[in-house]
């Protein structure tokens, strides 16, 4: 097959496709215009956030077998589109589970125990000890929403704090043991102190966690999300930390990224982010959660395994 590679990646995908016998174009410079231009030549293509896979593209593949996302979410590609035309479409999630099931805890560690701001106060000169008493993590209850490859990284992860995990998810059913409780959205809203959102972008789940979500919940809370920015409504979370509702929260994504994740709009950037920036309740990273050295070799590889298994062999 010729493969066409428009965003960098480990090299051991391309070169495990070319042992393979597969010949791999690396255009990672391409614009969306040259990519239309000569998408009709292959019969694979692999992406990572450059551009949205849309219908306008799909209808110029005319020889493509197989989409292959080289991450978790696959909201940039007309997935129902593509199928409808025959092409398989790929993600790795497997890939980066590990690495946004620890990044969530460390997260929350750190906020529990002020570190971020403990850190800047002592290369300041300041020895403030009182007022940088932590929280435990021990004996709270962790509600889980979205129990898929990250998901269930991140629960794993708990099992040794001593915490009550309950996990919900709407589209999968009988997955919880002894340890990990497989319950409903309403049991999460009277028992959790914590929230974690795992689920990915969709029509359902834009704006889930709004003012109505965040009321429902008896304790005041505190709110992780490494899914996808837009699965929050900042001006709501800001709404519930001023009120208190929110007692504090763990973003490695934002609503305001842009389509490749990689840059905040530079310009008027609104009211409701400049509030998270200085709220010492907010613990922010740059969408790294799923971004480790280990992680992104292991992206390759299951993607190179299942374009293989998927669409060579199938």
């Amino acid at each position: 097959m010729k493969i066409l590679f428009i965003d960098s990646n480990h090299p051991i995908l391309h070169e495990t496709l070319i042992q393979a016998g597969h010949t791999c174009d690396l255009k990672y410079q391409w614009t969306k215009d040259e990519i239309i231009n000569n998408i009709h030549l292959y019969d694979g293509i692999v992406i990572r956030s450059k551009i949205k896979i849309t219908k306008e593209i799909i209808d110029k593949a005319s020889r493509l077998k197989f989409i292959a996302r080289a991450g978790a979410g696959m909201e940039n590609i007309d997935v129902v589109y593509a199928e409808s035309k025959g092409i398989v479409c790929l993600h790795a999630p497997e890939g980066n589970r590990d690495a946004v099931g620890e990044h969530a805890v460390g997260m929350l560690l750190s906020l529990f125990n002020n570190l971020c701001r403990a850190n800047k106060e002592i290369r300041e000169g300041k020895w403030i000890r009182e007022g940088n008493r932590g929280i435990e993590l021990k004996g709270k209850t962790v509600g889980i929403i979205g129990y898929g490859n990250m998901g269930s990284a991140f629960a794993q992860r708990l099992l040794g704090f001593g915490v009550k995990i309950l996990a919900y998810d709407k589209y999968k059913k009988n997955f919880g043991n002894e340890r990990i409780i497989e319950t409903s959205l309403n049991k999460i809203f009277e028992e959790a102190d914590v929230i974690s959102l795992h689920t990915p972008l969709t029509d359902e789940t834009n704006y889930m966690i709004n003012d109505t979500f965040i009321s429902r919940f008896k304790k005041n809370l505190f709110i992780i999300n490494t899914a996808r920015g837009k699965c929050l409504n900042t001006s709501d979370l800001v709404r519930g930390i001023k009120s208190g509702k929110v007692l504090g929260a763990c973003l490695d994504v934002l609503e305001y990224e842009d389509i490749s994740f990689e840059n905040l709009y530079a310009e008027n950037l609104p009211e409701p982010f400049q509030y998270l920036i200085h709220s010492e309740k907010v613990m922010l990273s740059p969408h790294i959660g799923g971004w480790t050295v280990e992680s992104n070799e292991k992206i390759a590889r299951v993607l190179a395994e299942k374009i293989e298994k998927e669409i060579i062999f199938s």
